[in-house]
């Protein structure tokens, strides 16, 4: 059995009274980290404990240590009830607890959970904010895969020391106003706790400690950035029965011009190298695949989320030297790779021609190069340049004789031959 304890947020007083009694029937005690206000209760009680801080300093990342840790406790477990505290509440933004618990069900050992106050409640507290419409809780080390803001106030955690603050700083600024204020909050729930409100810019000037967190407020829609987000709510607004009158209009064969033409803008503005104008044009052709998304969902067909989860899906399955163990040399084995997958992909779609799969929508030009690779793919392909030069020279005379003819389907012929 492993008991997992929580030691509150921050004095002995915000321990719960199942907390105090586990602790102290502890045979054997682990704590993440003994830099914890509790832990001078736990002396005065004479409450033996091993500390895992040592690790902190062996390993590089958080995950690495989370590993290490949660390994031993297993290890621990399957000679003797042990107990595992950690600050907070366990089951509150606490990665080394989600491990554990999945470690010990796969091993078979029985857990427990004994809990106290979270570091959240004294928190907002301190800020003077009340939980309403929600609320988002990351570590400092987990921000940067936030993808948007959130529409509900935000908590950072594990803000330990000046390293990562900076990450965390770097992580907000790409998705908050550089002027958005941010509560810094220290020692919570605790006599001496501070707060100070500083714009996000200037975050790591702060001094933090291993008691301290981060609050933001979520902003309204006018003072954040948008995202893909956004431009599906405001898609489905220009659909909806009071919107739009031209956009409610559309339907996916009258967009498909846009769609091109779009392209084509965006291919005009990588030639011209101008990024400011490839931004844009991006926007534009983004705006393209949101709107067909809509059209889609409200025939029920698909949405724009099954949109993503396809390519998503797609890119993960193609690039197994990434998300799986295939090893490559280069890129070039990565394209034959690709290629592979995509083949058999294709195969269980049941292919009857070489040519299945080459869109008939191309324009002249892409679509006879579509084809004349297809065609090098089942053997149609000379094996010297002597031999594509009298070939050439062959269809040049067949399109000169045509011409002389007058007839008009022959000439046609005879140039795609020459093409």
């Amino acid at each position: 059995m492993i008991s997992i304890i929580g030691l509150g947020p921050g004095p002995a007083d915000s321990l719960s009274v199942a907390a105090r009694d586990a602790l102290r029937a502890a045979t054997r005690l682990f704590l993440r980290t003994e830099r914890h206000p509790t832990i001078d209760w736990l002396i005065a009680e004479n409450i033996a404990f091993e500390s895992f801080d040592a690790v902190y300093d062996e390993l590089p990342t958080f995950d690495e240590v989370y590993e290490r840790l949660s390994d031993r406790l297993v290890e621990a477990a399957g000679a003797a009830d042990i107990a595992f505290a950690v600050p907070g509440h366990p089951l509150v933004a606490e990665e080394s607890v989600k491990l554990l618990l999945s470690k010990a069900r796969a091993a078979g050992i029985a857990t427990r959970v004994v809990g106290s106050t979270s570091f959240i409640e004294p928190i907002l507290e301190a800020v003077g904010r009340t939980l309403d419409l929600g609320l988002t809780v990351r570590d400092s080390h987990s921000l940067g895969e936030m993808a948007c803001i959130p529409d509900v106030p935000l908590i950072v955690s594990q803000v330990y020391d000046a390293h990562s603050l900076g990450e965390a700083k770097l992580a907000l600024l790409r998705l908050y106003p550089a002027e958005w204020p941010v509560h810094v909050v220290q020692r919570a729930g605790c006599s001496d706790m501070s707060v100070r409100e500083v714009e996000l810019h200037r975050l790591d000037r702060e001094a933090p400690d291993h008691l301290t967190a981060l609050f933001l407020d979520a902003p309204r829609s006018d003072q954040r950035r948008k995202n893909v987000h956004d431009l599906a709510r405001v898609m489905a607004r220009l659909r909806a029965p009071d919107g739009c009158p031209w956009d409610r209009e559309q339907t996916h064969a009258t967009l498909k011009r846009y769609l091109l033409e779009e392209c084509y803008e965006a291919a005009e503005a990588i030639d011209q190298g101008d990024p400011e104008a490839l931004c844009g044009e991006l926007g534009d052709v983004l705006l393209q695949v949101v709107f067909h998304a809509q059209l889609a969902a409200e025939a029920g067909t698909f949405d724009l989320e099954d949109v993503a989860d396809g390519i998503v899906t797609k890119l993960i399955r193609r690039h197994p030297h990434v998300f799986g163990d295939t090893q490559v040399a280069d890129s070039g084995e990565v394209l034959r790779n690709w290629e592979e997958i995509k083949r058999g992909e294709k195969a269980s779609a049941a292919r009857t021609s070489a040519l299945d799969g080459v869109p008939a929508a191309l324009p002249s030009l892409l679509l006879a190069m579509a084809v004349s690779k297809r065609a090098v793919e089942v053997g149609f392909e000379w094996e010297k340049f002597e031999d594509v030069w009298a070939k050439l020279h062959e269809e040049i005379d067949e399109v000169r004789q045509a011409i002389d003819s007058g007839d008009s389907e022959q000439i046609t012929s005879e140039v795609g031959d020459l093409l």
